[in-house]
């Protein structure tokens, strides 16, 4: 194996495991913005755990963050709970770094 096949291969494994991390850290935050979410809609215990495991299981619906988001909104509007376009998506940016943050410690 030559010097670049070593290094294609290095930068290949690099590129894998920084993917997996990013999926990590997207569906933590997913699960923290449910829990979020729960805490406005009156939600605790199981039913919070429920509702946080939908908004994870929501972001496979298409790509992005445009799923998540729309069900975050449309739930808050259905229960009438009163939280600003730009508050959701700043909280989506917070728990993601807060989930970058715990996934990247978790090794």
């Amino acid at each position: 194996m030559t010097t670049f096949d070593k290094r294609q291969e290095g930068f290949e494994k690099k590129f894998a495991h920084d993917e997996e991390l990013r999926f990590k850290a997207t569906a933590r935050r997913n699960k923290l913005l449910g829990l979020w979410a729960a805490e406005k809609m009156g939600l605790t215990g199981a039913e919070a755990e429920a509702y946080a495991k939908d908004v994870v299981a929501a972001d496979f619906e298409e790509a992005g963050d445009d799923d998540v988001f729309r069900k975050i909104r449309a739930d808050l509007d259905a229960r009438k709970i009163a939280q600003s376009d730009h508050q959701i998506r700043r909280t989506m940016e917070e728990l993601l770094l807060q989930a970058m943050e715990q996934v990247s410690k978790e090794g």
